[in-house]
């Protein structure tokens, strides 16, 4: 079929913008809305998207709102790791190279976690069958200084691949801490080694995965937000080494510098460091960078859970 005239569509969006009234609304907005629906209206012309189409597509969208799966999408479709690019773009251009390499933060994070002095236990209720985990580091400057009082904000799933507030069946806040650092910026925490996980079978993600010939599956991943007076915060997470998942991660948040080796310590081994049991052990430090107008900002005001809400 032939292609529509670009004159029709040229007609159609004049039309639609004709009805902004000048001085009136948010101009950001309306540049941005109007770019987005000029370069849909054109792809629905190149593709002879029928009208069957977008009535799926809106039907779709529909219901991932009332799924609350936005965010996975997010992640899925790669708008979150391309965020990040754009921000490492950024950062290049004004000369920054970052030690420790943003990536995505995910739609499961919730504020007010407990907060603990040098070291936590990240576990409310002990997890059944789980292989014990000690993750320990320093949180550092750009020159490798140490920084004191530095918040470390950790979350993972349980073994099921859940994490806590979302899933009512777990205590609140279970596996979400946050860490101060001591005098020598380090931070220490207790818990297990967790696993990976999948969208909500069935769910608008998976549904959408699986028509893009995708899976929506992630590996093990623990996530961190680090942030300091002064300094720029860290939105962060590591893989845990060997999950064949590590480099197939549908949110594309896998970063090499982010997969930290494993050791696995023996019961002998474990009790000549002081512990009862065999476990195993991470280290790893965080770097971060002094905060500046100059550069791009490391919160993203985006809305977040929140039991005090």
């Amino acid at each position: 079929m032939k292609r529509m005239d670009q004159a029709v569509i040229d007609a159609a969006i004049k039309e639609i913008t004709s009805q902004e009234k000048a001085g009136q609304g948010n101009e950001r907005i309306k540049e941005i809305t109007n770019r987005l629906m000029s370069d849909l209206f054109n792809a629905m012309a190149d593709l002879d998207i029928t009208s069957e189409e977008m009535w799926k597509a809106c039907n779709f969208l529909t219901q991932a709102g009332k799924s609350n799966e936005f965010g996975l999408l997010y992640a899925g479709l790669g708008i979150e790791r391309f965020i990040d690019v754009k921000m490492d773009w950024e950062d290049a251009q004004a000369g920054i190279e970052l030690k420790t390499p943003r990536t995505i933060e995910g739609p499961l994070y919730v504020a007010g976690a407990p907060e603990f002095n040098g070291f936590a236990e990240l576990e409310t209720v002990a997890e059944p069958d789980s292989e014990r985990l000690y993750m320990s580091g320093v949180v550092r400057d750009e020159d490798g200084n140490p920084i004191s009082n530095a918040k470390v904000e950790v979350w993972h799933c349980n073994l099921k691949g859940l994490y806590s507030i979302f899933d009512s069946s777990q205590p609140a806040y279970n596996l979400r801490r946050s860490i101060i650092t001591d005098a020598e910026g380090r931070y220490e925490f207790k818990s297990f080694v967790p696993v990976g996980y999948a969208c909500p079978p069935g769910g608008s993600t998976d549904t959408l995965m699986s028509l893009l010939g995708r899976h929506g599956a992630r590996p093990a991943h623990i996530h961190f937000f680090v942030s300091a007076p002064t300094y720029r915060k860290l939105t962060t997470q590591i893989n845990i080494e060997g999950d064949p998942l590590t480099f197939d991660d549908f949110a594309f948040a896998t970063r090499p510098e982010l997969v930290p080796h494993i050791t696995r310590l023996s019961l002998e081994e474990a009790k000549a460091t002081g512990k009862d049991e065999p476990y195993a052990s991470i280290s790893f430090d965080f770097n971060m960078i002094h905060d500046s107008d100059k550069i791009v900002p490391g919160e993203n005001q985006r809305t977040r859970v929140s039991l005090d809400k």
